[in-house]
């Protein structure tokens, strides 16, 4: 029996995506580099693949001998970044992130191995009931490290990872809605009506002094594991941005509202801005920054959705270009809502 008939294979929501998995001289090929990998460090599989497959990657966990899983992830060209991103990141943070087992960055391939319980296991777990504040400290710990990662922002952006600069956000919006073909025509018209404002909205929370630094932009409670009593590991960068760092509170700030409430997002918001209390903004400062860049933050989602389901017209036949402009038509309108802080 070849190996490929044990493994187990998720398509998700998505059956009809073209990933590469469906090509054979790649599989073994990027099988091939993560099995080697693997033995780099005197490892071995033992057991069953299981294969998850998404329009924005392919990952594949691998059983191996005596030790937790390993995950091989490969990225599509729009968020190939990803690897060399993750290799960087251990390197400059390793207290808040993965340490690839072996990264090919020029595929846009990573070894990573197991980081632990996901978050929102946790949360979901019957045996531990939750306090509302469970992303207090998390919230600390990821703003600890955008601040360590500020002296590094360009070197980000070599690496390939967008920029969604403060100062550029009203060229970046312009794009978005220009690119967006699921957009109706009253849409776009409230849209472009909003753009004078949007451009005071930038102005004003650049002049606040903090400089753009990573934006991971995805940040919900899958997106970071509980790896230690206290101790926090963010992955998954594939979405990830040169851009405020306070468009980051959006995601897990919307992901604690939908779970506990809305009356967690005044204790939320005061625990992610404690790192960068200091700095020369009063309180009151930061906390206007944060709701402007709650609101701007949905700039950074739309063109996640742009970048990682590119459009029919760019020769996608499969639908993916049909739910990347929804889902970035939905983010887009999302700045007509008047954020909740």
């Amino acid at each position: 029996m070849q190996r490929e008939a044990l493994d187990i294979v998720d398509r998700g929501q998505y059956p009809d995506a073209v990933t590469p998995w469906e090509d054979e001289a790649w599989r073994e090929e990027a099988l091939g580099w993560a099995e080697r990998g693997l033995a780099a460090h005197g490892l071995r599989e033992n057991g069953q693949r299981k294969v998850r497959l998404r329009p924005w990657s392919v990952l594949v966990r691998m059983t191996v001998e005596g030790r937790d899983a390993v995950w091989f992830k490969a990225n599509p060209p729009a968020s190939a970044f990803e690897a060399g991103l993750t290799e960087a990141l251990a390197r400059w943070v390793p207290a808040y992130v993965l340490r690839p087992l072996a990264v090919d960055a020029g595929r846009g391939w990573a070894l990573l191995p197991h980081g632990g319980a996901l978050f929102r296991d946790v949360l979901d777990s019957a045996h531990n009931p939750v306090d509302p504040r469970a992303w207090e400290e998390p919230l600390r710990q990821y703003a600890g490290m955008q601040r360590a990662l500020l002296p590094y922002a360009e070197r980000i952006e070599q690496l390939g990872v967008p920029s969604a600069r403060t100062v550029e956000l009203p060229e970046t919006f312009d794009r978005a809605v220009d690119g967006n073909t699921a957009l109706a025509p009253d849409e776009l018209k409230v849209l472009h009506e909003l753009r004078p404002r949007l451009a005071e909205w930038c102005e004003e929370l650049a002049g606040t002094g903090i400089a753009d630094t990573l934006d991971h932009s995805d940040l919900h409670d899958g997106q970071l594991f509980a790896s230690g009593p206290g101790r926090f590991t963010f992955f998954d960068w594939g979405d990830a941005a040169v851009a405020h760092p306070f468009c980051s509170f959006l995601v897990p700030a919307r992901a604690a509202r939908e779970r506990f409430g809305p009356e967690v997002l005044p204790r939320l918001r005061d625990a992610y801005l404690e790192p960068w209390e200091g700095d020369g903004c009063s309180k009151a400062e930061l906390r206007r920054a944060l709701s402007l860049a709650w609101r701007l933050g949905a700039i950074g989602r739309a063109c996640s959705w742009g970048r990682l389901f590119p459009g029919v017209s760019e020769g996608r036949s499969d639908g993916a270009g049909t739910v990347g402009d929804a889902e970035g038509a939905r983010w887009l309108l999302e700045l007509l809502t008047e954020p909740p802080l």
